[in-house]
């Protein structure tokens, strides 16, 4: 048997896990290494209520649980973090959710993202629980990866009048109509439509019409009402 770290030693943990061969197992395995499973539920809603009766010292979450069996679990880890920040929380996942692992990562220390495979190297996991406890944060080179190689929103970087007016030009409005619909002189159309141009990285050629790309940008980058 290993020997019980003291980061770990009667570590108190919520552990969140639909599955319950692997949530039975999991039990076991905190069990082996000095962990404390207080409270084991299968899903988001009780993850969040056991948190609040238990108050423990560290929470470990699946991503996918019920009732949608997509990211409650992500999400509530989220939730946990920004309700009682500094509270160490792990999610496993068997794939990388983006969006919210960069929520997570970005509410500060003491936060892990693993993917399940990791789980199968106990002493990789168990290390990594024992980081996360100690205040520090542990991403799955995977997760890293995907994160560091997503597409960067070039959108994002607009202001908000920038962004109505790019809107108007994917509608394939002229400048003067752009004018119109705006209540602003056809010159102030043509500077916000020169600064949009410049921060999407869209510099004079002579054969590109730079329009179209910042209207393919803006359909790319922007979600659509009908998108279900």
């Amino acid at each position: 048997m290993s020997a019980v770290n003291p980061v770990a030693a009667d570590s108190r943990v919520v552990l969140a896990e639909d599955g319950v061969l692997l949530r039975e197992g999991l039990i076991g395995v905190l069990g082996r290494f000095g962990f404390r499973v207080v409270d084991a539920v299968g899903d988001a809603e009780d993850l969040m209520v056991s948190v609040g009766v238990h108050r423990p010292d560290l929470v470990i979450t699946d991503i996918k649980m019920p009732p949608g069996f997509r990211d409650e679990g992500l999400r509530a880890a989220v939730r946990l973090r920004q309700e009682r920040p500094g509270l160490p929380v792990v999610v496993l996942s068997q794939y990388v959710q983006e969006e919210y692992a960069s929520d997570l990562i970005g509410t500060g220390d003491g936060v892990g993202y693993l993917l399940k495979d990791r789980v199968a190297d106990i002493a990789e996991f168990v290390a990594a629980l024992r980081t996360v406890l100690a205040g520090g944060t542990v991403v799955d080179p995977e997760v890293v990866r995907r994160l560091l190689h997503r597409p960067r929103d070039p959108i994002a970087g607009l202001s908000p009048r920038e962004r109505e007016v790019l809107g108007l030009i994917a509608e394939g409005r002229s400048n003067s109509a752009i004018a119109s619909a705006l209540f602003v002189s056809e010159t102030a159309v043509g500077k916000h439509v020169g600064n949009i141009l410049a921060k999407l990285g869209l510099p004079p050629t002579d054969d590109t019409n730079r329009r179209v790309m910042a209207v393919l940008a803006w359909l790319r980058f922007t979600p659509r009402e009908d998108a279900g």
